[in-house]
């Protein structure tokens, strides 16, 4: 697929999770990654899947703070199309129960978030 046309689609999938995650943390949603870095060159728009997966500092990452979590929808590769930084232990708790009643799985492995 060329650039453009990726990039195209993968901004456009990265605005639906955005605005689905937008409605379920007031706004705070963030975008993401619109492409796939697959190595090489070439280009892959995100997937279309939603996963959902919880960061803290166990998995590897950084935070710059200490409020909890950041949450991320993700695709079947892991690339995070949109995130929320700041969720506290209840907020995660009650976004699962949100996600298990909208069918959207938990992704299992290894996030990729923005740098």
């Amino acid at each position: 697929m060329q650039y453009f046309q990726a990039l195209k689609l993968g901004q456009k999938r990265v605005a639906e999770a955005r605005e689905y995650l937008n409605s379920l943390t007031d706004g705070k949603a963030m975008p993401a990654l619109a492409l796939v870095d697959t190595k090489s060159n070439v280009w892959s728009p995100v997937g279309e899947e939603n996963l959902y997966a919880f960061v803290d500092e166990s998995a590897g990452f950084v935070l710059t703070d200490n409020s909890g979590y950041i949450l991320a929808l993700v695709d079947k590769t892991g690339s995070s199309k949109t995130i929320v930084q700041g969720v506290t232990k209840e907020q995660k708790e009650k976004l699962e129960i949100a996600f298990q009643n909208d069918n959207i799985s938990k992704f299992e492995g290894k996030v990729i978030l923005p740098v």
